[in-house]
């Protein structure tokens, strides 16, 4: 029997990468620059249209159902570019009725006309980076704020009229108590955000902690925090329905739950990737822009055309990879079940071009080990599942199958 389905086309988002920051944090390892002088916004604006022009076809007749403006710190740029970028993502793609546009932003660049204008310009969604409210972790974290700066950030955020914020917090600082942990993520609660993104610090390569690394807590404090921190944030109503993702109702990021459920999105800005899924001809290509700003803001100039495994064109370099038919299994798990609920089963099919009867054998063996499930015809893993999740994934690599 056949192991090959029928591919279908997921929902589609659009990451719009603004590669500028105040300082480089040293636990940072994303593609971010920093900004010495005047960012060149208006010449960025301009290869962000082109950037999306060329991508349109890959939208497949699709309207956009999230946006996300990550970085670096968006927020550096002005209203006038994030509602110029908006107005072309929405002629050149369109927009889903009550699409979710997300604008990630740091307490040091919050000042209140600048973000009430943000929210005329279409931003309904903000990702405030607190980190820490306290000032000797964000002073060691590199930050540019302090406490008070990240507590007025979100007073002028609701001021500015939004009412869906996330928070970022990190747990497991250097030299951090559990109780320290515990006072960081009450302070969070209690700004009533509707929102948390609460995950552990980790040291990554190419990063100044990599290359100096700071005393981090025991494995067993790191555990501890974990519990506790789950249970605050239960007892004051917030479902964690992601591993570090933590909602009130009806407020998950629709955004990364289109990457969780593997659905697909355009990226553009410097080191974008995207992820496009082919119907027609059963494949999936993963899509990069090139990395460094100048050679992104050059590659206008130069017009030097790339073209792509699907024969799409485009003149800001990077490139792209076809994701094996047997690696989909893996890919697709990696992100399904991250999600404490799962995915509907159907996805599997529809979202790699496989049959299920590929990987039941796997899921049967661990559901017999207590790390799976399948209730109600979703995928999803359990409680122990979660806790061993590498152990999971292990069992979809393709050795294993």
């Amino acid at each position: 029997m056949s192991s090959q389905s029928r591919l279908e086309l997921p929902s589609l988002s659009l990451y719009i990468h603004v590669p500028w920051c105040i300082r480089k944090c040293p636990y940072c390892d994303f593609n971010s620059h920093q900004a010495n002088d005047d960012i060149p916004e208006a010449e960025y604006v301009k290869a962000l249209r082109m950037d999306l022009q060329q991508d349109q076809p890959l939208a497949q007749g699709r309207k956009l159902t999230s946006i996300f403006f990550g970085g670096g710190t968006p927020s550096m740029l002005s209203a006038w570019a994030i509602g110029q970028i908006l107005q072309d993502a929405e002629n050149i793609i369109g927009f889903e009725k009550n699409i979710e546009i997300t604008l990630e932003a740091n307490p040091g660049t919050f000042e209140q006309e600048k973000f009430s204008a943000f929210r005329t310009a279409g931003v309904n969604r903000l990702s405030i980076g607190i980190q820490s409210f306290n000032d000797q972790q964000l002073q060691l974290l590199g930050r540019v704020h302090g406490r008070d700066e990240a507590l007025r950030a979100v007073g002028v955020a609701r001021i500015a009229g939004f009412d869906n914020i996330n928070l970022d917090l990190m747990h497991g600082l250097p030299e951090q108590s559990v109780d320290a942990a515990k006072a960081d993520l009450q302070q969070a609660i209690d700004l009533a955000p509707e929102h948390l993104s609460w995950y552990q610090l980790t040291i990554e390569q190419n990063t100044a902690f990599y290359s100096a690394p700071p005393v981090l807590p025991e494995e067993e404090t790191l555990a501890d925090i974990q519990d506790a921190g789950i249970e605050l944030l239960a007892k004051a109503g917030y479902e964690q329905y992601e591993i570090s993702a933590y909602a009130r109702a009806d407020k998950r990021a629709r955004h990364n739950l289109n990457y969780w459920e593997f659905g697909d999105y355009l990226g553009i800005g410097a080191g974008a990737h995207g992820k496009i899924s082919f119907p027609v001809e059963n494949k999936i290509q993963r899509l990069w822009k090139t990395r460094l700003p100048k050679h992104y803001l050059g590659a206008i100039a130069s017009q030097k055309i790339s073209t792509n495994l699907n024969g799409h064109q485009n003149v800001f370099g990077g490139g792209s990879d076809l994701l094996l038919p047997e690696a989909l299994p893996l890919e697709f798990m990696m992100n399904a079940l991250r999600l404490n609920q799962g995915v509907p089963q159907g996805y599997f099919s529809g979202r790699t071009g496989h049959e299920w009867q590929l990987v039941e054998g796997s899921w049967q063996a661990l559901a017999r080990q207590g790390l799976v499930e399948i209730d109600r015809d979703y995928l999803r893993p359990t409680a122990l599942g979660r806790r061993f999740l590498n152990r999971v994934l292990q069992e979809f690599m393709v050795d294993k199958r």
